[in-house]
C-alpha cells in the first residue's frame, strides 16, 4: 500500500531509506526483504512490561477507512528515550505468527512517516511474510549509524570506543538512548551476564569497568614486565627473558607456585595471540599490546547504553560515563588501531582459550569494518 512521496528525505538509517525508495517504486517485495532482516519495535508502558515481561502488548488503532492497524517501528524511527516508555523487539516472522483475528487488518510500519508501509495481514499475506523471512539474507558484521546520533565531539569519541560491540551486535555505534536489544531482553541479559538487577548493581559494575577492575589483572602484569624490559634493553625482549622475568616478579611478590606457572603460560599465550593478530592485520608487523584496559573501557561504553535502556540510569549519567571512557581510552593508547588490538587481546584472553573461534573472529571482523569502512568513526574522528 502507499508510502510517502518525498524524494529528498534524509532518512535516519539505511533501513528507512530502503523502505522509502522501494515504496516510491511500489516494490512491496523489496520492502518485505528489508523488514525481514531487521528488528521491529512495539512500544509499551514500562509498568506494563515490568508486570509481564514475557507478554507483548500490541495495541491497535483504526485508520479513517476502518482498517485495524497494528503499528511497529524500525530502529531509526524510535522516539527519544523516556523513563516510562519502553519497547519490545520483534521480527516480521513474529508479526506473521501473531493471532490476527479480525478482518481488514494491516501491519502499519512507521505510520505517518516517509518510511511508512501498510501491509494487509490476511493469512495469505502473512504466509508471504514467513517465506520472505525464511529466505532473507541476515546481515553479517556491518557498521550502522543514526543520522541524528552523535557524530563529532567527546560523546561520539566515547561511543566510537564502544564500536566493537556495536558492530558485533548490529546496532548503531552512535546511539545512546532508546533501544539496544529491547527492554525485557536487555533486563534479562544484564541479570544473566552481569548479575545486575537494579541501579546500584549497575553502578558498581560500571565503576569497576571504568576503573579497569573487571578484567583479570594478570595480562597487564605480564605486559608491564615486557615494557620494563623493553625500556631497559632498548628493544623488545626475547620471549624466554620475558617469561622468566615475569615469573620471577610473580615469585617476588609472593604468588604461589601454581599461579607462577600460569603467569608463564600467559606470556606464551600472549605471544601466540599477538603473532596471529599480526597475520590477521590487527597489529602492525612490529606492533604489540601495551595494556588491555581497552577491553574494560569499551565494555563500559556499552554497559552505559544497556543500563540506560534498562532504566538503571539517566541519559545524562550514561553520556557522562561514555565520555569518561573515551577520555580514559585516549590517555592509554596512541591510535584507534592500538586501542582495537588491546580490546581484542583482552577479550580473547577472557573467553577464547586459543580456539580462534567466535570471539576471535568477531574481533577480526569488527576491526576490519571499523578501520576500512569509509563511514567508520575511526576514519572520521581523530584519535588525538
Amino acid at each position: 500500500m502507499a508510502t510517502g512521496t518525498e524524494t529528498n528525505w534524509a532518512a535516519p538509517t539505511e533501513t528507512e531509506w530502503l523502505l522509502h525508495t522501494a515504496g516510491l517504486r511500489g516494490d512491496v517485495e523489496a520492502q518485505l526483504r528489508v523488514l525481514a532482516r531487521e528488528e521491529l519495535y512495539i512500544g509499551a508502558p514500562k509498568t506494563q512490561v515490568d508486570a509481564r515481561p514475557d507478554l507483548v502488548h500490541w495495541p491497535s488503532y483504526r485508520d479513517p477507512s476502518g482498517w485495524l492497524c497494528k503499528p511497529v517501528l524500525t530502529r531509526g524511527m524510535l522516539p527519544q528515550w523516556h523513563p516510562d516508555w519502553v519497547f519490545h523487539d520483534v521480527s516480521l516472522k513474529w508479526a506473521a505468527d501473531f493471532g490476527w483475528r479480525e478482518p481488514n487488518q494491516l501491519l502499519a510500519v512507521n505510520p505517518g512517516t516517509p518510511a511508512q508501509l501498510f501491509l494487509p495481514a490476511s493469512p495469505e499475506h502473512r504466509a508471504v511474510w514467513r517465506r520472505v523471512h525464511e529466505e532473507a539474507e541476515r546481515p553479517g558484521v556491518r557498521l550502522t549509524a543514526l543520522r541524528h546520533g552523535a557524530l563529532h565531539g567527546p560523546l561520539a569519541y566515547g561511543l566510537a570506543c564502544g564500536a566493537h560491540l556495536a558492530v558485533v551486535n548490529d546496532v548503531p555505534w552512535n546511539e545512546v538512548g532508546t533501544v539496544h536489544q529491547g527492554y525485557a531482553r536487555q533486563l534479562a541479559s544484564l541479570r544473566a551476564s552481569w548479575g545486575i538487577t537494579e541501579p546500584a548493581g549497575f553502578k558498581r559494575q560500571l565503576d569497576a569497568l571504568l576503573d579497569a577492575r573487571n578484567s583479570p589483572p594478570e595480562p597487564d602484569f605480564v605486559l608491564g614486565v615486557r615494557e620494563e624490559l623493553r625500556s631497559g634493553l632498548g628493544e623488545p625482549p626475547p620471549a624466554e627473558l620475558w617469561r622468566e622475568t615475569a615469573a620471577g616478579h610473580a615469585q617476588d611478590i609472593g604468588i604461589d607456585q601454581g599461579s607462577v606457572k600460569e603467569i608463564e603460560a600467559l606470556v606464551r599465550r600472549i605471544i601466540r595471540y599477538e603473532a596471529r593478530f599480526r597475520a590477521d592485520g590487527l597489529l602492525a608487523p612490529d606492533g604489540r599490546v601495551l595494556t588491555t584496559v581497552a577491553y574494560d573501557y569499551g565494555r563500559a561504553v556499552n554497559l552505559a547504553r544497556w543500563g540506560l535502556e534498562a532504566r538503571f540510569c539517566t541519559p545524562h549519567e550514561a553520556e557522562q560515563a561514555i565520555v569518561y571512557a573515551g577520555a580514559l581510552s585516549k590517555s592509554a593508547y596512541r591510535s584507534w588501531e592500538d586501542f582495537s588490538a588491546a580490546y581484542a587481546l583482552g577479550r580473547v584472553l577472557r573467553f577464547d582459550e586459543e580456539s580462534y573461534g567466535r570471539y576471535y573472529q568477531q574481533n577480526v571482523e569488527a576491526h576490519r569494518v571499523l578501520t576500512e569502512h569509509e563511514g567508520s568513526p575511526w576514519r572520521n574522528i581523530p584519535w588525538r
